[in-house]
């Protein structure tokens, strides 16, 4: 759209021999102009047939006041001049539409809206229901269609099928495999007996199961969290090594000192090397002391881990690390509660975005209900972005409906369509849904309206969560962290590949989101992390989607699953499938542990 002025405006009223001395009247009118995506032309057009409507009122802060507090009023009431996306442009219904019934006025709508829509077959218009009139079934049940409801014509009039998408090859195609489950086929339960069990390790009045207010956090509660962190942390760390005591970070010794702190960068660019502080609890003198890593053989280190380092500090003022104590062979807590498993458990797990990037085509979303109803899962465990705030047309608003109407008619389609399946749903919020928080830890969606069949079946999450399913503990998180840490991550020597490591350190961490500071795209509420964003058990099976490539892999005796974005661009993705049956051997002798085999599929 191009820029608008206020000289704009002024030529376009003098054409209607509209005159104002008031600069303040040009300024506001630029001002809805910006606000409502119009020209000035625009602007003057729907002043004038207001104005007319009022009998000719003059131009003045009053009036122009009325006009927009007028604009406002009919708006929230539902009447003809809501807003209408026309091409991708905003427009207002003209004032000079205020004669006639409502019911008129809709038709009228409705017909110029149609005019500029791709045409279908049959009347596009809305059929009134009545009485006299009742809605046919036929009517009913194709309105109810997954494929209608999510129709690219009724979020977009200029969304067109993507012709990427629908010619790629390699549908059903197995790229990444671990563990193997004999005699017995990728296909669950489905409905056919009691549906799975489900349960939020924390309970309900311990989890993030409502909406809070966030952006009023301090300074000084931040620090407290991340003081916490280290003591707890550091506390296990030195009875699993047997160390007596920490020594003060900054403190000078001429013996090799055993010093606790977190890693931090000494700018605010990328860690490196060189840039590597070690930041000390209160306990331990609260201070920052650069670290030289050269006499080290080989280190992972990362900015917000917790390490236990030995060297000299002979001034106080750099700290020459010698060893990096080695936390893998650290006993990680699982889960005490015994495995219900009595069956062979199968697992989906899929991730958005559910449309390709050349437009809002909920195709992907409508094949992996498909595969939801042909393989008929015990549980589904479905992550967001649903409306993807990166997506081009909702960066460029091309929309004809909200986002929160069309997240509810995604939900409602995958709802409708695996009804006959039976299959419990998981639904998990992200950070890129553009309808829902932009927090993290996350609050769980929320959905109105449910019947009682359809709220039994769905489960609303937060992002990230601790879940068990008939006793397999699940770990899950939405965000990125695979992308994150990688990015941030230094080396050297390490060994095992970069996803083990990064996975690793949110093991032994117990973390979800070890990293600190965030990148720019996580706005962190660190209260709220402190409680909801911790991994209070080891899992069985964690779930990390990312853009990264796919794998499935055993680190630490958890099975981790990135099961890759169901849509990568124009193209199809990939999503995965577990299948978990009990096995005979025992974690510290208190509990069998799940036999888990898991497989990542294009879809």
């Amino acid at each position: 759209m191009a820029s608008v002025s206020t000289y704009d405006i002024k030529s376009e009223l003098e054409m209607f021999d509209i005159t104002c001395d008031n600069d303040m009247v040009f300024d506001k009118m630029l001002e809805q102009c910006l606000c409502n995506r119009l020209q000035g032309e625009d602007i003057v057009l729907e002043w004038v047939a207001f104005s007319t409507t009022k009998g000719g009122m003059k131009l003045n802060l009053d009036t122009l006041e009325q006009f927009e507090h007028e604009v406002e009023e009919r708006k929230n009431s539902g009447f003809s001049c809501t807003l209408s996306h026309t091409f991708g442009v905003h427009s207002w219904k003209c004032y000079s539409c205020f004669a006639g019934s409502k019911q008129k006025e809709q038709e009228e709508e409705e017909s110029l809206l149609d005019s500029y829509s791709t045409p279908a077959k049959g009347s596009q218009k809305r059929r009134l229901t009545t009485p006299e009139h009742p809605q046919s079934k036929r009517t009913a049940a194709l309105i109810a269609s997954p494929v209608l409801l999510l129709s690219p014509a009724s979020f977009s009039p200029s969304s067109t099928p993507s012709q990427k998408y629908s010619q790629r090859g390699g549908r059903g195609d197995v790229v990444s495999t671990f563990g193997a489950v004999q005699g017995t086929p990728w296909m669950g339960r489905g409905g056919q007996q009691q549906g799975a069990q489900l349960e939020l390790l924390e309970g309900s009045e311990d989890s993030l199961i409502n909406n809070y207010k966030y952006m009023f956090q301090r300074l000084r509660d931040v620090r407290n969290v991340l003081t916490e962190k280290i003591e707890l942390l550091g506390e296990e760390l030195r009875t699993h090594f047997s160390i007596e005591e920490f020594s003060p970070l900054s403190l000078p010794a001429q013996d090799c000192v055993t010093v606790l702190g977190q890693v931090c960068c000494d700018s605010n660019g990328k860690l490196n090397a060189q840039s590597v502080l070690l930041e000390a609890g209160p306990e331990q003198g609260g201070q920052q002391v650069p670290v030289d890593l050269t006499e080290l053989r080989e280190y992972s280190l990362f900015p917000g881990q917790v390490v236990i380092m030995e060297g000299m500090n002979t001034t106080g003022r750099k700290l020459v690390a010698s060893k990096l104590y080695e936390v893998s062979g650290i006993p990680l807590k699982h889960q005490i509660k015994l495995l219900k498993l009595n069956w062979s458990l199968m697992v989906m797990v899929a991730c958005g975005p559910y449309t390709p990037s050349d437009g809002l085509t909920f195709d992907p979303l409508i094949d992996i209900i498909n595969v939801i109803v042909r393989d008929r899962p015990d549980v589904c465990i479905l992550l967001g972005p649903f409306v993807d705030s990166k997506h081009e047309q909702i960066e460029k608003s091309q929309l004809t409906e909200t986002f929160e109407a069309i997240f509810n008619r995604c939900v409602g389609s995958i709802i409708e369509g695996t009804k006959g399946v039976g299959c419990r749903l998981v639904l998990v919020p992200s950070q890129r849904d553009v309808h829902h928080h932009f927090i993290y830890p996350q609050p769980p969606f929320t959905l109105h309206d449910l019947i009682k069949d359809d709220a039994e079946r769905v489960t609303l999450v937060p992002d990230p969560c601790t879940l068990l399913i008939e006793g397999v503990t699940f770990g899950i998180t939405s965000t990125d962290i695979l992308f994150h840490m990688g990015a941030e991550e230094i080396s050297c020597a390490a060994g095992s590949d970069r996803f083990s490591r990064i996975l690793k350190h949110m093991l032994i961490q117990r973390s979800y989101y070890p990293l600190y500071p965030p990148v720019e795209d996580v706005n962190m509420d660190y209260e709220k992390f402190q409680s909801y964003g911790q991994m209070p058990v080891c899992p069985d099976v964690l779930i990390v989607p990312s853009e990264l490539r796919y794998f499935i892999k055993d680190v630490l005796g958890c099975v981790c699953v990135n099961p890759g974005r169901l849509t990568k661009g124009q193209v199809g993705g990939t999503y995965g499938r577990l299948l978990i049956q009990k096995c005979s051997t025992s974690i510290d002798g208190k509990r069998l542990s799940p036999c888990v085999a898991g497989q990542v599929v294009k879809i």
